[in-house]
């Protein structure tokens, strides 16, 4: 349903073990889906079913302080999105650096 990549730009190597958090935004504020750890390839599919994921707002949260070091000027990220067709496949990849990121609506 849903997927994320880490590429560190600078290196140009995948970023590993960064933990990610998917939460889901409601009227009540942010509840968390599901959470884990990038692999050797900076990849995480999270593990949720299908009635868990549905059209809404998400958001999610990288903890790359441990990448990037202590004095990172980015120690988190949080990208938030609206799934409108949840029969589809998600992809959002972050693409890193020391002082910026960007991302984008992979597949």
């Amino acid at each position: 349903m849903i997927s994320t990549h880490i590429l560190d730009t600078v290196t140009g190597d995948p970023a590993r073990d960064v933990d990610v958090r998917l939460e889901r935004g409601d009227a009540g504020g942010w509840q968390l889906i599901d959470q884990g750890r990038t692999d050797g390839d900076g990849r995480l599919r999270f593990a949720i079913t299908p009635s868990e994921w549905r059209a809404g707002a998400y958001r999610l949260i990288f903890a790359v302080a441990p990448c990037l070091g202590p004095d990172a000027f980015f120690p988190e990220i949080t990208i938030a999105f609206h799934v409108a067709d949840a029969d589809r496949h998600h992809h959002v990849p972050l693409l890193l650096s020391r002082y910026g990121y960007t991302t984008y609506r992979g597949s």
